[in-house]
């Protein structure tokens, strides 16, 4: 599989898979827009637990659809998470009470969650080494690609007077644009085959191998020519497990990849609690401090912006390498967040300054945070790798929900500058902190293998250790 040259199957592959970030983006821009608040009733810090709620759904799709993706296949959950997603989000736009809001944005976020950890390892697992990172980074990355195209849709569907807005029909239009765009995709997925690599480590050897000749005829046929033999050396023995027990992935994390576990918890953490505290505050921000009632003109461009970082930025994760980029792009988002607090506490800036400086930081911090995704994903075993990005999501995201909630509070009435200011502060140092540790601790798996980044034949090892204790 990392011999293949990029052909239309790869294509085929990201653009099927990839439309979960996309999906999420539109779904944060939706909520965070909070078009529903005047008809619901709710207050801003309402509006934050909104937020919340789907990131803590998120937190439970991950672990269980995580450990069942390990267990079943990743094709499989595919189309179920989608299918959450899609009946979720649907009913969510019925709406008619806050309590009735939460109940589906926590179910969709399940669904979302789902769809990370089944498709993050898919991907690695299928897309060659030397294009994985720019390629999981910049799929990551089309999170803003829904964000932006959910901001364009709220300029029509929550401009201020417009009939879609005094009639609160624009918001619960917009919870169903994801929906019908998932329809779509559904199909596309029904062409994507299951992961050679998990087949091959459930005992599915001869649908492996049946897997991998289909792929190669496919290869051949768009290339004109046959593909190399692969060598002999590069034989490994992969033993069969139907299913992992925690106590394993328990030890992957403390005993066997300590290290890499620290910095795949710093990383999803830092960017988690980041993001979440400026994308589900950012409408209120606006709003309170520079008098702006349709968030979406101001977050247009910052969504570009912060699309365009990932798919500029990626490829030098394959070639410079992981750590120096990681630490590189965290860092200069760090830096220039800290001086937009400054300047925003001194009150300089306005609406429009104040969104450049956002775009800036997060043209950096964009790239970096869907490598966090990257990092958790390719650098833990192939037979726990669902149940690693699980863990992982599910702890950042554990930890990033509260952030909303508590920026959303730290806003008040927005006469008060200073406790924002100090949690954009903190913002920054969490941010620079989590480059730093990715810098120091982190794995060099830029164009190597997956059998090469980490062992695939461990578990009987751990299972004899763990017993002989």
């Amino acid at each position: 599989m990392d011999r293949l040259p990029w052909t239309r199957f790869h294509w085929t592959v990201v653009v099927g898979l990839g439309v979960s970030w996309i999906l999420d983006g539109l779904e944060i821009q939706m909520v965070s827009a909070n078009g529903y608040q005047k008809q619901l009733g709710m207050s801003t810090t309402e509006v934050g637990l909104t937020g919340t709620v789907y990131l803590l759904g998120q937190v439970v799709g991950a672990l269980v659809f995580g450990r069942l993706s390990d267990r079943l296949g990743r094709r499989k959950f595919f189309i179920i998470t989608l299918g959450i997603y899609l009946v979720a989000s649907g009913i969510a736009g019925l709406s008619f009470a806050p309590w009735f809001l939460y109940i589906f944005r926590f179910i969709a976020g399940m669904g979302i969650g789902g769809e990370y950890t089944a498709i993050n390892s898919a991907i690695d697992e299928i897309i060659p080494s030397r294009f994985r990172g720019r390629v999981d980074i910049a799929i990551n990355g089309t999170y803003w690609g829904g964000a932006a195209l959910g901001a364009a849709a709220n300029l029509f569907l929550l401009a201020p007077g417009s009939a879609l807005e005094t009639s609160g029909w624009g918001w619960r239009i917009g919870f169903f644009i994801g929906p019908v765009l998932g329809l779509i995709i559904i199909f596309l997925r029904r062409n994507i085959p299951e992961s050679p690599r998990w087949q091959l480590t459930h005992g599915y050897e001869k649908d492996a191998e049946e897997n991998v000749d289909r792929i190669e005829r496919e290869v051949e046929r768009e290339a004109g020519h046959p593909l190399e033999r692969v060598g002999d050396e590069k034989a490994i023995d992969v033993p069969v497990h139907d299913r992992v027990p925690f106590r394993v992935v328990w030890y992957v994390f403390t005993r066997m990849y300590p290290k890499r576990a620290f910095v795949a918890f710093s990383m999803m953490i830092t960017q988690s609690f980041l993001y979440n505290a400026i994308f589900f505050s950012y409408a209120e921000v606006l709003k309170n401090f520079y008098g702006v009632e349709n968030a979406a003109v101001y977050f247009f461009p910052f969504a570009i912006g912060n699309l365009i970082g990932p798919l500029v930025l990626g490829h030098l994760f394959d070639t410079i390498g992981r750590r120096q980029m990681i630490f590189a792009t965290y860092g200069l988002a760090a830096v220039v967040l800290a001086v937009s607090a400054a300047l925003f506490q001194a009150d300089i800036l306005n609406a429009t300054t104040q969104t450049i400086l956002w775009s800036v930081s997060f043209f950096f911090a964009s790239a970096g945070a869907s490598s966090a995704y990257l990092t958790v994903s390719e650098t833990f075993p192939l037979q726990v790798r669902g149940q690693a990005i699980s863990y992982v999501f599910a702890v950042g995201q554990f930890v990033g929900a509260f952030a909303p909630v508590i920026y959303n509070a730290l806003i008040g009435d927005g006469k008060d500058r200073d406790p924002l200011a100090a949690g954009y502060y903190l913002g920054a140092g969490v941010m620079l902190l989590g480059g730093i540790i990715a810098l120091l601790f982190g794995v060099a798996a830029e164009r190597k293998s997956l059998e090469d980044v980490s062992d695939v034949d461990f578990i009987d090892k751990i299972e004899a250790r763990i017993g002989a204790h």
